[in-house]
């Protein structure tokens, strides 16, 4: 990642001037009162908890909504942007972590569509020629008239941020921008950011990543609770001191993993195949042993078979071929219910579409998957006075925040949607623990939490298989190494002595020499 440059100086011009902004939901006060400022020629973090107003923040900067009050001037006048095709036209432009994009339509056309407004014939030629200039300038090898769904994750992102820099903006904002990333993609985006500032380009960039904050930004704003703790010069803290600003207390970077030897096998996976939901080959002949007391990781950028390998061992989705074994019983292609009742606890990556039904309560998401066990039954009904004191027992032991077990979960934040699901989970005492994304999008409190969880689980003797994008929680927790490329795996190396370039490497398909194996 390039390095921190300079901090901005005081006599930089303003670009964006924020005062007093509030925005209220019916249940929650997002934006409390909150007033800062963008200089122009300055990459800036935002960083906050889980809930505490980041997203209604940027969706009011790049006018996807409006605030109930406060005042917004941009280049030094009054704004209030009704649309963000308004914001866009006055400067501003913004990249979503998910992106806004036309698979089936080629880069170039995305972005003439999300730009122009007028006209009826289609001509891409200037649009192409101004593309292949600023690819040029900021070294971009991209296939403009390839379709966005055959691009690469980063080159798609590259498509967001051309079509911003299109428009002409003077003001970017990345919503998460290396989420997706390899280590190696990550610092060419942040040296090119870099480039982008020095002609004058202003850079907000929202990442829950604190080592990106102190490596690139000039300044960082900090919320907590949808209030403005403090907005600093990046060379005047460091990460222990951003981490306390947003959580209000110190926090525990690296979880204290004392690797142990594992056990014998428990998961096996042998040639395992399956096709993705196009029909297309995302798992190809993959093999790999999780053993009791270790925790296997498997590390990919996004969309190279982890889906679907989690999908088949959970058993939501079919295996075209190979054999899954759990303590040497087959479960290949067997049915949700039977792995779990052989000792498959899961946790899934999207937590509000696969891990929880957001309109039921804390308690009834406690025990989904289990209403038919004797310990919440009587006389084979729904015993309501066991449920509630399995819940609140839970909450307790687990933290979870509001302890109202008779709130809907749509309510809690997302750290606490995620304990709720490691409550339910872990409470069963599973054999083996699937893992997938465990901490996408949560704050650094919140992951702190769940890795010391999931530490636990293991020194309990449950074989973990852990799928993440995130290197540094790899590290942090893995006894072994999976790398998984194009539904492959093709490296398998030891989580104490792996670093983040070789990884970054064999996660990009690039051998530099034979890879370190392992059994």
């Amino acid at each position: 990642m390039a390095a921190n440059a300079p901090s901005s100086r005081p006599h930089q011009e303003i670009l964006l001037k924020v005062e007093n902004i509030t925005k209220r939901y019916p249940l929650v006060l997002a934006n409390d009162n909150i007033s800062f400022e963008i200089r122009r020629g300055e990459i800036c973090s935002l960083l906050g908890e889980n809930g505490a107003g980041k997203s209604t923040l940027a969706e009011i900067l790049c006018g996807a909504c409006r605030p109930d009050s406060g005042t917004i001037s941009f280049g030094g006048k009054p704004t209030a942007f009704a649309s963000p095709r308004d914001a866009i036209a006055a400067g501003v432009g913004m990249v979503h972590q998910h992106f806004t994009l036309v698979p089936t339509l080629s880069a170039v056309e995305n972005i003439f569509i999300g730009t122009k407004s007028t006209g009826i014939l289609l001509d891409l030629k200037p649009t192409t020629r101004r593309l292949e200039e600023l690819c040029a300038a900021y070294e971009v090898e991209l296939d403009l008239h390839a379709k966005v769904s055959q691009l690469s994750v980063d080159k798609q992102q590259w498509v967001e941020i051309l079509k911003a820099l299109f428009g002409g903006i003077q003001l970017l904002i990345l919503d998460e921008p290396t989420a997706a990333l390899t280590p190696q993609e990550s610092r060419k985006l942040y040296a090119n950011l870099q480039k982008m500032r020095s002609e004058g380009l202003s850079i907000i960039c929202i990442t829950h990543k604190l080592e990106e904050v102190i490596d690139a930004s000039d300044r960082v704003i900090v919320l907590r609770n949808g209030k403005l703790v403090d907005a600093i010069e990046t060379a005047a803290t460091n990460k222990e001191a951003l981490a306390r600003m947003m959580v209000g207390r110190d926090v525990m970077f690296r979880v204290d993993n004392k690797r142990k030897e594992p056990g014998e096998a428990l998961l096996e996976v042998d040639d395992l195949t399956a096709y993705n939901d196009r029909g297309h080959a995302a798992l190809r002949g993959v093999s790999f042993t999780v053993r009791r007391g270790e925790v296997l990781a498997v590390a990919g950028v996004s969309g190279n078979g982890q889906k679907e390998l989690f999908d088949v061992l959970v058993g939501v989705r079919q295996a075209a071929g190979g054999r899954i074994a759990l303590d040497r019983k087959d479960i290949t292609n067997r049915p949700t219910t039977f792995s779990r009742g052989h000792g498959i606890g899961s946790i899934p990556a999207d937590r509000i579409h696969q891990g929880l039904v957001m309109d039921f309560r804390v308690d009834e998401n406690l025990i989904l998957g289990r209403h038919w066990d004797s310990r919440f039954t009587r006389w084979s009904f729904l015993s309501q006075g066991k449920i509630a004191a399995f819940a609140e027992t839970m909450i307790r032991d687990y933290e979870i925040v509001p302890p109202s077990a008779s709130q809907a979960v749509r309510a809690l934040s997302g750290g606490n949607l995620q304990k709720v699901i490691i409550a339910r989970e872990l409470s069963q005492e599973p054999k083996c623990l699937l893992v997938n994304q465990p901490t996408r999008g949560l704050d650094v409190g919140a992951t702190e939490y769940a890795h010391r969880r999931l530490l636990q689980e293991r020194d309990r003797g449950a074989g973990i298989l852990l799928i993440s994008e995130d290197l540094a929680e790899i590290l942090s927790l893995a006894t072994r190494i999976a790398v998984i490329f194009r539904g492959q795996i093709v490296g398998m190396m030891d989580g104490g002595e792996a670093s983040i370039d070789e990884i970054g490497l064999l996660m990009a398909g690039i051998h530099r020499g034979a890879p370190r194996r392992l059994q």
